[in-house]
């Protein structure tokens, strides 16, 4: 095999040399979300809101239950932090990826 047809790419610091298909390169690229947004995970509908604008919270907190496919998930608080806005209301149906709630990080949970 001719050696332009190998790729490096890293992973965890090691580089690999390997074919990669066209869709993998062609794939989009994953982007960090910011730790502060909590997003739907799956489309559903809001049954449940355990918070307000205002309120303190702290990781792992539920925030609110979303159902899907007749399954009950909990929305867990990715940081502790008070929450800025709530984007969505009871029995709203939302989207995957629809953005929820926005948590305005404490500045220790940022070091943390």
């Amino acid at each position: 095999m001719i050696d332009e047809e190998f790729k490096s790419i890293e992973i965890d610091g090691a580089i690999y040399k390997t074919r990669l298909t066209s869709q993998f390169e062609k794939r989009k690229e994953w982007i960090e979300l910011a730790p502060g947004k909590v997003y739907a995970f799956i489309p559903g509908t809001i049954i449940d809101i355990h918070v307000k604008e205002g309120d303190k919270v702290k990781k792992g907190d539920i925030l609110m239950l979303l159902e899907a496919m007749k399954m009950r998930n909990k929305v867990l608080s990715p940081t502790s932090g008070t929450v800025k806005m709530i984007n969505v209301a009871l029995k709203q149906v939302v989207a995957k990826n629809a953005l929820l709630i926005e948590i305005e990080q404490d500045t220790f949970s940022v070091i943390n």
